[in-house]
């Protein structure tokens, strides 16, 4: 009977009790992911295929921009000045005007959102922009204490000057930042931003409430405006490919830090030294552009949330997104502020405020603030 009984077992209810177990909450984890995993998404493909399409969209706008001034030229008066110029009225006007312009527009672009970006991932604040960091302030301040002493000063020394006060801020932020021990923890960073851009305005104001010559420098300065900056970028380019590089060598640390700093620790990666190579990164960047153009507000804080809505959280890809986003908004504001107030024209400071304020106040109300 025992023998009977033993021959009779089929092999399929092993079959089905081992199929149960696998089934069962007592399963490896292990196990059970493996067979959840969803298929892989090789994002590589849509990714480099935005890129391609923003390098498109620069390229229009550089062609917008060479094409519209305070009058619209004709596509052979462009060909024209573009391939054999004589010194024609047009010519002048596109070759030592809206090109100077052009190119200003898309280097200080550039620069911003990449330093908006960086600032966004190391704060953990979907808010921040450079002028939070007292960058603008600092370059402000610099400007018009020279200006009180020894009275207004031709462009490429505002040029210097908004530089070093933008990088002194910058490094003041940073060095107290670092007195609570972590390396500048986010919250300090904002806190010392804060109060050194509180310090730097309230300085400012009281010089220029001293100063006449100081108010008429910053009255002209502090619009931001790409008209001026041309000669300042060709003396300060290396600057922006330094600031670039910087940029994106802090991509993979940026990444790590987003898991947290422990994660960051175990993949090798500190947050002192991540943040460090950050502090450069941004400060380059945004000393340039407040050099270039002055303190354009809220393209920093806009540019970042494009460049993640259409690349998503890693860094990587952000950045050089970024760069492209901030140059193509940048250029395009500084058409539509030729043609909105034809014959004369819109600072492009003006501009970029009209399209970031509606946009700040979207990010600042929303329930759900986005993840950086």
């Amino acid at each position: 009977m025992r023998e009977m009984n033993s021959s009779t077992i089929p092999a399929e209810p092993v079959k089905i009790l081992r199929h149960n177990r696998s089934q069962s909450p007592f399963a490896p984890a292990a196990h059970l992911a493996a067979r959840e995993r969803p298929p892989t998404i090789n994002r590589t493909t849509p990714r480099i295929s935005s890129l391609l399409v923003l390098v498109a969209a620069v390229g229009a706008a550089i062609g917008l921009s060479l094409w519209i001034g305070s009058t619209t030229s004709s596509f052979a008066e462009l060909r024209h000045a573009l391939l054999a110029p004589d010194g024609q009225v047009s010519d002048i006007a596109i070759r030592e005007i809206r090109w100077p312009r052009t190119v200003t527009a898309l280097a200080a672009g550039a620069a911003l959102g990449m330093a908006g970006t960086l600032i966004q991932g190391h704060t953990r604040n979907p808010i921040a922009e450079p002028g939070l960091l007292g960058i603008n302030q600092g370059a402000a301040l610099a400007i018009v204490s020279v200006a009180a002493f020894t009275g207004p000063q031709p462009a490429w020394t505002q040029a210097l000057l908004a530089l070093g006060g933008a990088l002194l801020a910058a490094l003041v932020v940073f060095g107290i930042g670092r007195i609570d021990g972590r390396g500048g923890s986010p919250i300090t960073l904002l806190l010392v931003g804060a109060a050194v851009t509180a310090l730097c305005a309230g300085v400012v104001s009281a010089i220029v409430l001293l100063s006449e010559a100081a108010l008429e420098t910053l009255r002209f300065w502090q619009v931001g405006s790409v008209a001026q900056g041309y000669e300042s970028f060709l003396s300060l380019w290396p600057l922006l490919i330094a600031g670039t590089v910087l940029a994106l060598a802090n991509a993979r640390g940026l990444n790590a830090l987003t898991l947290g700093e422990d994660s960051a620790r175990s993949l090798g990666i500190t947050a002192l030294h991540a943040r460090g190579l950050g502090l450069a990164a941004i400060v380059a960047l945004s000393g340039l552009a407040v050099t270039l153009a002055g303190p354009i507000a809220f393209l920093g804080l806009l540019v970042p949330h494009i460049a993640r809505r259409i690349f998503g959280a890693d860094y990587r890809w952000v950045i050089p997104g970024s760069a492209l986003c901030g140059a193509l908004l940048l250029c395009v504001a500084d058409v539509l502020g030729r043609m909105l107030a034809r014959p004369g024209e819109l600072p492009v400071g003006v501009v970029i405020a009209l399209l970031g304020a509606p946009f700040f106040i979207y990010v600042a109300r929303r329930r759900k603030a986005v993840s950086v």
